[in-house]
Protein backbone atom coordinates (compact mmCIF):
# COMPACT_ATOMS: atom_id res chain seq x y z
CA UNK A 1 0.00 0.00 0.00
CA UNK A 2 1.49 3.38 -0.93
CA UNK A 3 2.63 5.42 2.06
CA UNK A 4 0.60 8.43 0.92
CA UNK A 5 -2.58 6.43 1.36
CA UNK A 6 -1.83 5.87 5.05
CA UNK A 7 -1.51 9.58 5.70
CA UNK A 8 -4.89 10.62 4.30
CA UNK A 9 -7.02 12.09 7.07
CA UNK A 10 -10.16 12.93 5.13
CA UNK A 11 -11.63 14.84 2.22
CA UNK A 12 -9.55 17.69 0.82
CA UNK A 13 -11.43 19.85 -1.71
CA UNK A 14 -9.33 22.24 -3.77
CA UNK A 15 -8.26 25.22 -1.69
CA UNK A 16 -8.93 23.59 1.69
CA UNK A 17 -6.05 23.95 4.14
CA UNK A 18 -7.43 22.15 7.20
CA UNK A 19 -10.38 20.09 8.43
CA UNK A 20 -12.60 23.12 9.05
CA UNK A 21 -12.05 24.63 5.61
CA UNK A 22 -12.52 21.20 4.01
CA UNK A 23 -15.89 20.81 5.75
CA UNK A 24 -16.98 24.29 4.68
CA UNK A 25 -15.97 23.61 1.08
CA UNK A 26 -17.90 20.32 1.01
CA UNK A 27 -21.02 21.98 2.46
CA UNK A 28 -20.83 24.79 -0.11
CA UNK A 29 -20.42 22.31 -2.96
CA UNK A 30 -23.46 20.26 -2.02
CA UNK A 31 -25.51 23.37 -1.38
CA UNK A 32 -24.71 24.56 -4.90
CA UNK A 33 -25.88 21.34 -6.58
CA UNK A 34 -28.85 20.51 -4.31
CA UNK A 35 -31.54 21.59 -6.83
CA UNK A 36 -30.35 19.07 -9.43
CA UNK A 37 -28.66 16.53 -7.20
CA UNK A 38 -31.20 13.72 -7.68
CA UNK A 39 -31.37 14.13 -11.46
CA UNK A 40 -27.60 14.10 -11.78
CA UNK A 41 -27.21 11.04 -9.54
CA UNK A 42 -29.62 9.04 -11.68
CA UNK A 43 -28.30 10.26 -15.04
CA UNK A 44 -24.60 9.92 -14.23
CA UNK A 45 -25.01 6.44 -12.69
CA UNK A 46 -27.45 5.27 -15.39
CA UNK A 47 -29.95 4.67 -12.57
CA UNK A 48 -27.74 1.99 -11.00
CA UNK A 49 -27.64 4.07 -7.82
CA UNK A 50 -31.23 3.02 -7.09
CA UNK A 51 -30.15 -0.64 -7.14
CA UNK A 52 -27.25 0.09 -4.77
CA UNK A 53 -29.52 1.74 -2.20
CA UNK A 54 -32.03 -1.11 -2.33
CA UNK A 55 -29.30 -3.74 -2.08
CA UNK A 56 -27.80 -2.00 0.94
CA UNK A 57 -31.19 -1.78 2.67
CA UNK A 58 -31.77 -5.47 1.95
CA UNK A 59 -28.44 -6.29 3.62
CA UNK A 60 -29.82 -4.97 6.91
CA UNK A 61 -33.28 -6.52 6.63
CA UNK A 62 -32.90 -8.36 9.94
CA UNK A 63 -32.31 -5.13 11.88
CA UNK A 64 -34.98 -3.24 9.95
CA UNK A 65 -37.53 -5.91 10.90
CA UNK A 66 -37.04 -5.20 14.61
CA UNK A 67 -39.87 -2.91 15.85
CA UNK A 68 -37.67 -1.28 18.51
CA UNK A 69 -34.67 -0.62 16.23
CA UNK A 70 -33.32 2.92 15.95
CA UNK A 71 -31.96 3.76 12.49
CA UNK A 72 -29.71 6.67 11.47
CA UNK A 73 -28.61 7.52 7.93
CA UNK A 74 -25.60 9.85 8.02
CA UNK A 75 -24.74 12.37 5.31
CA UNK A 76 -28.20 11.58 4.00
CA UNK A 77 -28.27 14.21 1.26
CA UNK A 78 -31.72 14.28 -0.31
CA UNK A 79 -32.72 11.14 1.55
CA UNK A 80 -32.63 8.28 -0.96
CA UNK A 81 -30.81 5.83 1.34
CA UNK A 82 -33.19 6.71 4.18
CA UNK A 83 -36.16 6.13 1.86
CA UNK A 84 -34.77 2.72 0.87
CA UNK A 85 -34.27 1.74 4.52
CA UNK A 86 -37.77 2.86 5.49
CA UNK A 87 -39.32 1.00 2.56
CA UNK A 88 -37.45 -2.17 3.49
CA UNK A 89 -38.66 -1.84 7.10
CA UNK A 90 -42.21 -2.22 5.79
CA UNK A 91 -44.86 -2.34 8.50
CA UNK A 92 -42.39 -2.02 11.35
CA UNK A 93 -43.06 1.21 13.20
CA UNK A 94 -39.56 2.52 13.86
CA UNK A 95 -38.47 5.96 12.67
CA UNK A 96 -35.62 6.23 10.18
CA UNK A 97 -33.68 9.41 10.87
CA UNK A 98 -31.62 11.16 8.20
CA UNK A 99 -28.84 13.57 9.20
CA UNK A 100 -26.83 15.97 7.04
CA UNK A 101 -24.97 19.24 7.57
CA UNK A 102 -26.22 20.75 4.30
CA UNK A 103 -29.44 22.65 4.94
CA UNK A 104 -30.23 22.77 1.22
CA UNK A 105 -29.98 18.99 0.91
CA UNK A 106 -32.25 18.44 3.92
CA UNK A 107 -34.83 20.80 2.46
CA UNK A 108 -34.98 18.55 -0.60
CA UNK A 109 -35.25 15.44 1.59
CA UNK A 110 -38.10 16.92 3.61
CA UNK A 111 -39.96 17.99 0.48
CA UNK A 112 -39.65 14.49 -1.00
CA UNK A 113 -40.94 12.84 2.17
CA UNK A 114 -44.04 14.96 2.76
CA UNK A 115 -47.09 12.68 2.82
CA UNK A 116 -45.18 9.71 1.41
CA UNK A 117 -44.27 7.36 4.24
CA UNK A 118 -46.46 7.27 7.34
CA UNK A 119 -48.35 4.80 9.51
CA UNK A 120 -51.52 5.70 11.39
CA UNK A 121 -50.85 9.35 10.61
CA UNK A 122 -47.32 9.22 12.09
CA UNK A 123 -44.32 10.13 9.92
CA UNK A 124 -41.81 7.30 9.60
CA UNK A 125 -38.96 9.49 8.35
CA UNK A 126 -37.27 12.32 10.23
CA UNK A 127 -34.55 14.80 9.27
CA UNK A 128 -31.99 16.62 11.36
CA UNK A 129 -29.24 19.08 10.47
CA UNK A 130 -26.10 17.73 12.09
CA UNK A 131 -22.37 17.27 11.58
CA UNK A 132 -21.37 13.61 11.24
CA UNK A 133 -18.21 14.29 13.26
CA UNK A 134 -20.14 15.69 16.23
CA UNK A 135 -23.57 14.09 16.39
CA UNK A 136 -26.22 15.40 18.81
CA UNK A 137 -27.12 11.92 20.06
CA UNK A 138 -26.30 10.04 23.27
CA UNK A 139 -23.89 7.14 23.45
CA UNK A 140 -25.20 3.70 22.47
CA UNK A 141 -28.41 4.96 20.91
CA UNK A 142 -28.81 3.43 17.42
CA UNK A 143 -29.18 -0.15 16.21
CA UNK A 144 -28.00 0.71 12.69
CA UNK A 145 -26.05 3.62 11.19
CA UNK A 146 -25.67 3.89 7.43
CA UNK A 147 -24.07 6.36 5.06
CA UNK A 148 -24.41 6.30 1.28
CA UNK A 149 -21.86 8.21 -0.80
CA UNK A 150 -21.36 10.76 1.95
CA UNK A 151 -18.77 9.30 4.30
CA UNK A 152 -16.09 9.87 1.65
CA UNK A 153 -16.62 13.62 2.05
CA UNK A 154 -15.88 13.77 5.79
CA UNK A 155 -12.91 15.88 6.81
CA UNK A 156 -11.66 13.09 9.10
CA UNK A 157 -12.49 9.47 8.26
CA UNK A 158 -11.23 7.99 11.54
CA UNK A 159 -13.11 10.55 13.62
CA UNK A 160 -16.25 9.73 11.61
CA UNK A 161 -15.87 6.03 12.34
CA UNK A 162 -15.32 6.68 16.05
CA UNK A 163 -18.44 8.83 16.18
CA UNK A 164 -20.48 6.07 14.54
CA UNK A 165 -19.14 3.59 17.11
CA UNK A 166 -20.04 5.99 19.90
CA UNK A 167 -23.72 6.27 18.94
CA UNK A 168 -24.18 2.57 18.14
CA UNK A 169 -25.59 0.13 20.64
CA UNK A 170 -23.36 -2.83 21.56
CA UNK A 171 -23.93 -5.30 18.74
CA UNK A 172 -25.26 -2.51 16.52
CA UNK A 173 -24.20 -2.41 12.89
CA UNK A 174 -22.76 0.11 10.46
CA UNK A 175 -23.09 0.17 6.68
CA UNK A 176 -21.03 2.57 4.54
CA UNK A 177 -21.89 2.53 0.84
CA UNK A 178 -19.38 4.40 -1.28
CA UNK A 179 -17.47 4.45 -4.53
CA UNK A 180 -14.36 2.41 -5.17
CA UNK A 181 -11.88 2.00 -8.02
CA UNK A 182 -12.36 -1.22 -10.00
CA UNK A 183 -9.41 -2.97 -11.64
CA UNK A 184 -8.75 -4.51 -15.04
CA UNK A 185 -10.56 -3.55 -18.23
CA UNK A 186 -13.64 -2.40 -16.31
CA UNK A 187 -11.42 -0.18 -14.19
CA UNK A 188 -9.81 1.37 -17.26
CA UNK A 189 -13.16 2.18 -18.85
CA UNK A 190 -14.52 3.41 -15.54
CA UNK A 191 -11.64 5.84 -15.04
CA UNK A 192 -12.12 7.29 -18.52
CA UNK A 193 -15.81 7.89 -17.78
CA UNK A 194 -15.35 9.02 -14.19
CA UNK A 195 -12.45 11.42 -14.78
CA UNK A 196 -13.34 12.85 -18.18
CA UNK A 197 -16.97 12.27 -19.15
CA UNK A 198 -18.77 12.54 -15.80
CA UNK A 199 -17.26 15.91 -14.74
CA UNK A 200 -18.23 17.49 -18.07
CA UNK A 201 -21.78 16.14 -18.07
CA UNK A 202 -22.23 17.00 -14.39
CA UNK A 203 -21.01 20.54 -14.96
CA UNK A 204 -23.23 20.96 -18.01
CA UNK A 205 -26.40 19.77 -16.26
CA UNK A 206 -25.78 21.48 -12.91
CA UNK A 207 -24.20 24.67 -14.16
CA UNK A 208 -21.58 24.29 -11.42
CA UNK A 209 -18.08 23.04 -12.16
CA UNK A 210 -16.46 22.43 -8.76
CA UNK A 211 -18.43 19.47 -7.37
CA UNK A 212 -18.08 17.27 -10.44
CA UNK A 213 -14.39 17.99 -10.81
CA UNK A 214 -13.99 17.15 -7.11
CA UNK A 215 -15.89 13.84 -7.29
CA UNK A 216 -13.27 11.67 -9.08
CA UNK A 217 -10.50 13.17 -6.97
CA UNK A 218 -12.37 12.34 -3.78
CA UNK A 219 -12.82 8.71 -4.86
CA UNK A 220 -9.14 8.42 -5.76
CA UNK A 221 -8.22 9.83 -2.36
CA UNK A 222 -10.58 7.59 -0.38
CA UNK A 223 -8.93 4.60 1.36
CA UNK A 224 -8.71 1.35 -0.57
CA UNK A 225 -11.00 -1.41 0.79
CA UNK A 226 -8.32 -3.14 2.88
CA UNK A 227 -7.18 0.12 4.45
CA UNK A 228 -10.77 1.14 5.14
CA UNK A 229 -11.41 -2.19 6.87
CA UNK A 230 -8.29 -1.72 8.99
CA UNK A 231 -9.53 1.73 10.01
CA UNK A 232 -12.92 0.29 10.93
CA UNK A 233 -11.32 -2.35 13.14
CA UNK A 234 -9.13 0.24 14.88
CA UNK A 235 -12.23 2.37 15.52
CA UNK A 236 -13.92 -0.51 17.34
CA UNK A 237 -15.75 -2.56 14.72
CA UNK A 238 -15.57 -6.33 14.49
CA UNK A 239 -16.66 -8.54 11.60
CA UNK A 240 -15.64 -5.73 9.24
CA UNK A 241 -16.25 -6.64 5.60
CA UNK A 242 -16.47 -5.10 2.14
CA UNK A 243 -18.87 -6.29 -0.57
CA UNK A 244 -18.24 -4.91 -4.07
CA UNK A 245 -21.20 -3.73 -6.14
CA UNK A 246 -21.27 -3.61 -9.96
CA UNK A 247 -17.73 -4.78 -10.72
CA UNK A 248 -16.33 -2.86 -7.76
CA UNK A 249 -17.49 0.58 -8.91
CA UNK A 250 -19.11 0.88 -5.49
CA UNK A 251 -19.19 -1.29 -2.41
CA UNK A 252 -20.67 -1.75 1.04
CA UNK A 253 -18.49 -1.65 4.16
CA UNK A 254 -20.12 -3.42 7.10
CA UNK A 255 -19.08 -3.60 10.70
CA UNK A 256 -20.55 -4.61 14.05
CA UNK A 257 -19.80 -2.82 17.30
Amino acid sequence: MPEARKLVVGAAPEGASDADSAARAVREMFTSIAPRYDLLNHVLSFNVDRLWWRRTARSFAQILAQPDARILDLCCGTGDMAFALRKRAGKCSQLVLGADFSHAMLQRARAKSVGKISQNGKAMLGWIEADALCLPFPNQHFSLVTSAFGFRNLADYDAGLREIVRVLLPGGECGILDFSEPTGVIGHLYRIYFKHVLPRVGTLLSGVRGPYAYLPNSVERFPQPQEMLDRMRRAGFREASWTPYTFGIAGLYRGKK
